[in-house]
């Protein structure tokens, strides 16, 4: 849990509970190499945040971009039903930094 010097891609975005959740990519290559997450949410906003931050280190952007809520709610063992937009915030957040990166690429190439 942390903010990132300089990373590659970041994302902020605030949930309909109004969680914010933010997330940071740093990329070695093809793969992400490190990812730190902040949320000024409850408990179980970062336990998603953590858990997610830990699942795409060493795949590729693509890989990261197909995890579902469910795949991070399985990978939690669950939430409370009233906690499972947790789930729902911390991957819309990291589709938008994926997204972010996506976009500096292609400006890159451009």
């Amino acid at each position: 849990m942390g903010r990132m010097d300089a990373p590659d891609a970041r994302a902020v975005l605030t949930g309909w509970c109004g969680d914010t959740m933010e997330i940071y990519l740093r990329l070695n290559g093809a793969v992400i190499q490190e990812a730190t997450f902040v949320t000024d949410g409850c408990g179980p906003s970062v336990a998603c945040g953590n858990m997610l931050a830990t699942m795409v280190q060493d795949m590729a952007p693509g890989e990261a971009g197909q995890i579902s809520p469910q795949d991070l709610l399985h990978a939690l063992d669950g939430l409370p039903e009233d906690s499972t937009h947790c789930a729902e915030l911390a991957v819309n957040t990291l589709r938008l930094a994926l997204a972010d990166l996506e976009q500096k690429g292609a400006a890159e190439t451009a």
